[in-house]
C-alpha cells in the first residue's frame, strides 16, 4: 500500500505558520478521513485538524510544541491504492519545517503534491522564493521588494539585493549560533500573536501587603506551605468571577466575545536558562482556599518539568516579577491570554497617620490588557477589586 504525506493545511487566509500543540493519534492507529489527528494553535484559534485521508498513521515527522510553516510535511500515512496526496492548496510540497526540534522526514517516500504559491499580504511568494528569502534572512522584508510580475521571484530578490547597501561582513569567528530551546520558540510565537492581535493598554496601583504577610506567617506557624503570591492569586481569581471581560476572548471577526464560565488562571513559571512556561489552574473559582493553594503548587511543579499548560481558555496570566527583585514592570501579553498581571517585590512605603506617618509593606500591581475587550474604567474596577481582595485577605477558618 502506498505511503503519502500529511501536511499542515492553510488554516486561514494569509496564515504562514502555526503552533503544533498536541498529537492526537499514535503510529499504527487506523484513522478515518475527517477524524481529528492533531491540534494547531494559530493567531485566530486553537483547532483540532482532521485527517485528509482514510488509512493508517505510519509516523510523525515533528514534535508537539513546535512552530511550523503552512505546508510542512508532518506525518506519513499508509493509504489505499489510487489515493493521491492532497493537491495544491493543502500546502507547498517542498517547504521545509520552520521549527526547531523537528525530526527529519524518512527517506524513500516521495511527495506527489504540486507546489502552490503562498500569499503574503499583496505579494504572491512561491515556495522556491520563500526558501531563498529564509536563507538570506529576508522573509520579513518581502513586502519591501518590488516584483516584476504578479509574484515575487528569486530574480526579483537578487536584483533588489544588488541595489541594497551592503552590510559590513562579520566573521563567524566572532559569534556562536545557539539554537533556541523549544519553550522559547513557543513563547516567541505567542508573543508575536499578542503584538499582532491586541491593542495593549497598561494600568497599575499600589496595594498594602500587610494582611497577606500576617496570613503567610500564620500558615508557616501551622506548618503550611501557601505563599503570599498564592494568596494574591486567590484574590485575582475572586475578582475574575465578577469581571467577565477578563474571562473572554474576541471572535475572529471582532464582533462578539467568547466568555468562559470558569476561571482558568495562568501563572508564569521561570525555568533555568531564562526559559518560561505557563502553569494553569483550571476551574479555580470552584475551589476553596486550600484546594486552590494545593492545585497551584501542583501545576507549578508540572510547569517546572517543562509542561506548558496554556490554552485558549487561559485568558489572564499572573507573573511574580517581585521574585526576581523587580518592584515594577510593564508585562507583555502572551497569547492566547488577553491580559497579564505582574506583582512586584515587597517594599516599605510611608502611610499618613495623623500628623505623622508609619511604614507599611506594599507591592505594585501592573495589568497590561487588550483594549478591544475592556476599557480603562473596566480595567481600573478590576484592579481595584484585586487590591481590595489582597488588602482584606484572610485565611478561611
Amino acid at each position: 500500500m502506498p505511503v503519502i504525506s500529511v501536511r499542515i493545511p492553510q488554516l486561514g487566509e494569509g496564515l504562514q505558520e502555526a503552533l503544533l500543540v498536541d498529537l492526537l493519534k499514535q503510529p499504527g492507529d487506523e484513522i478515518r478521513r475527517d477524524e481529528p489527528i492533531y491540534t494547531m494553535e494559530t493567531d485566530k484559534a486553537t483547532t483540532d485538524v482532521e485527517s485528509p485521508y482514510d488509512g493508517k498513521l505510519v509516523e510523525w515527522l515533528v514534535e508537539s510544541g513546535t512552530v511550523l510553516s503552512i505546508g510542512t510535511e508532518i506525518a506519513k500515512m499508509e493509504v489505499a491504492e489510487g489515493v493521491k496526496e492532497m493537491p495544491a492548496g493543502h500546502g507547498p510540497a517542498d517547504e521545509k519545517p520552520a521549527a526547531a526540534n523537528v525530526s527529519p522526514a524518512s527517506s524513500g517516500s516521495s511527495s506527489q503534491s504540486t507546489s502552490a504559491a503562498v500569499r503574503s499580504g499583496a505579494i504572491r511568494i512561491p515556495p522556491k522564493t520563500r526558501r531563498f528569502l529564509k536563507e538570506n534572512n529576508l522573509l520579513e522584508s518581502a513586502q519591501l521588494i518590488p516584483a516584476a510580475g504578479d509574484k515575487l521571484l528569486v530574480s526579483d530578490v537578487e536584483a533588489w539585493l544588488e541595489n541594497a547597501p551592503a552590510a559590513p561582513a562579520v566573521s563567524s569567528e566572532h559569534f556562536d549560533v545557539v539554537p533556541l530551546p523549544k519553550s522559547q520558540i513557543v513563547l516567541n510565537y505567542r508573543l508575536k500573536r499578542g503584538v499582532a492581535d491586541c491593542i495593549p493598554v497598561t494600568v497599575g496601583n499600589e496595594m498594602s501587603w500587610k494582611n497577606v504577610l500576617e496570613a503567610r506567617a500564620a500558615v508557616k506557624a501551622a506548618g503550611g506551605k501557601a505563599t503570599g503570591f498564592a494568596m494574591a492569586c486567590f484574590a485575582v481569581v475572586a475578582a475574575l468571577k465578577n469581571h467577565d471581560r477578563f474571562r473572554s476572548t474576541l471572535s475572529a471577526d471582532e464582533r462578539s466575545l467568547q466568555t468562559f464560565n470558569d476561571v482558568n488562571l495562568g501563572v508564569a513559571v521561570a525555568l533555568p536558562g531564562d526559559e518560561m512556561v505557563t502553569a494553569v489552574v483550571k476551574a479555580a473559582d470552584k475551589m476553596s482556599q486550600q484546594e486552590f493553594f494545593d492545585a497551584l503548587s501542583g501545576q507549578i511543579e508540572l510547569a517546572r518539568d517543562g509542561n506548558d499548560q496554556a490554552d485558549s481558555s487561559t485568558t489572564l496570566t499572573v507573573s511574580n516579577i517581585g521574585k526576581a527583585g523587580m518592584r515594577f514592570g510593564i508585562p507583555a501579553i502572551v497569547a492566547p491570554a488577553v491580559a497579564t498581571l505582574a506583582f512586584g517585590e515587597i517594599y516599605q512605603a510611608p502611610v499618613p497617620e495623623g500628623d505623622s506617618f508609619r511604614f507599611e509593606p506594599m507591592i505594585q500591581g501592573t495589568l497590561c490588557f487588550d483594549h478591544r475587550l475592556a476599557n480603562g474604567v473596566g480595567a481600573a474596577n478590576f484592579m481595584n477589586d484585586i487590591k481590595s481582595g489582597i488588602e482584606q485577605f484572610s485565611l478561611d477558618t
